[in-house]
């Protein structure tokens, strides 16, 4: 048993594909709730416009291609960001890279690419998740990135905390009376 400095670092503890299976379903209904909100507004105004055909189409066509890049900028967008999405948050799990530091947004995009090729063929590449000794997925290779337990405080949180502890002044002592 090591009693060095090395024995004080505790290793990380990685997250298995239940957690990670319930944090994309917060994610999901999350992503979803918005764009039934954003699509019922469409809806509703586009019910008073009487457009021909032509146009209801490439609307909707951009539409989902809005409704694409709103879910790749969510999950970009927080991992690159926090490293949690909301869902991941709710778990309490953190994606970092593996060599340690901050997920940068091209790397959060190869991520997101390596999901959708995961699920491909009949959701083989997360099984890898199962076996890896640091419970990577398809994803996560691709990405070179790892998933682990996070603290409470979020990546944000904890920078918040550091810049007002930075802003604050250290209080005044007066003299005690004699």
């Amino acid at each position: 048993m090591s009693t060095g400095p090395e024995a004080l670092v505790e290793q990380p503890r990685y997250v298995g594909l239940a957690t990670r299976a319930i944090a994309f379903a917060v994610d999901a209904a999350l992503i979803n709730l918005a764009a039934v909100i954003v699509g019922l507004g469409s809806a509703l105004i586009l019910s008073l416009l009487h457009l021909p055909g032509e146009v209801k189409t490439i609307l909707q066509a951009l539409g989902g291609a809005a409704y694409i890049l709103w879910t790749v900028g969510y999950f970009v967008t927080f991992w690159a960001t926090t490293g949690q999405t909301p869902g991941a948050r709710v778990m309490r799990f953190r994606v970092v890279p593996a060599e340690g530091g901050k997920l940068k947004p091209r790397r959060a995009v190869g991520r997101w690419i390596g999901l959708l090729l995961a699920a491909l063929p009949l959701l083989a590449g997360y099984l890898l998740i199962l076996y890896d000794r640091q419970r990577r997925g398809f994803q996560d290779r691709l990405a070179r990135t790892v998933v682990v337990e996070a603290p409470t405080l979020s990546a944000a949180d904890i920078r918040r905390n550091e810049r007002r502890a930075l802003r604050a002044k250290p209080a005044v002592r007066l003299p005690a009376p004699p």
